[in-house]
């Protein structure tokens, strides 16, 4: 019997605590943090990708602005992938990486060319170039930071080009 009224008075505590997590679709209080900002986020997102609409570059467009100097390639991938396969001439900031300072060290003034590629834009290189869920491209992501950190004159490689047949000049 007294084991009976322990379980029972257990399980009464227990009911009465307060969940961990609020129940879906009840109302809770999201944990403060001045250094993150969502509504920030998603209204820069959304104007990254207007600008960037008219920014996406054919294969020849990327070749010709490539050459011009002062133009800084910029591949945001982890730097195992960077050294495995790149377009030649191409500066590696790894995404998670990416600060005002880092960003300083490698584009020397917010109105400098930057030319942006990532994974879903070269095929048949799955180890080096491994493809992603098309809303989780790395462009999109690297493009919206740009943007949200000044950056306005970016430009993106726009087509998705094998490897083994593009005129881009790679190095492995």
């Amino acid at each position: 019997m007294s084991r009976l009224i322990i379980c029972l008075l257990a399980m009464v505590a227990w009911l009465a605590m307060p969940p961990a997590f609020a129940a879906e679709g009840s109302a809770r209080t999201a944990p403060a943090n001045p250094v993150i900002d969502s509504a920030t986020y998603l209204r820069d997102a959304q104007a990254a990708m207007a600008h960037r609409e008219s920014r996406r570059l054919s294969e020849d467009e990327f070749i010709a602005l490539a050459a011009k100097p002062g133009v800084v390639i910029l591949d945001g991938r982890t730097k195992g992938k960077y050294n495995a396969l790149r377009v030649r001439g191409a500066v590696n900031l790894s995404f998670p990486d990416i600060t005002v300072e880092a960003l300083a060290r490698i584009v020397p003034t917010h109105a400098t060319t930057i030319l942006i590629y990532c994974n879903n834009n070269f095929a048949n290189a799955p180890d080096s170039m491994p493809l992603k869920l098309p809303p989780a491209a790395l462009n999109l992501a690297m493009y919206t930071s740009l943007y949200t950190y000044g950056y306005r004159n970016v430009y993106e490689l726009g087509p998705n080009l094998d490897v083994n047949a593009t005129r881009i000049a790679l190095v492995r």
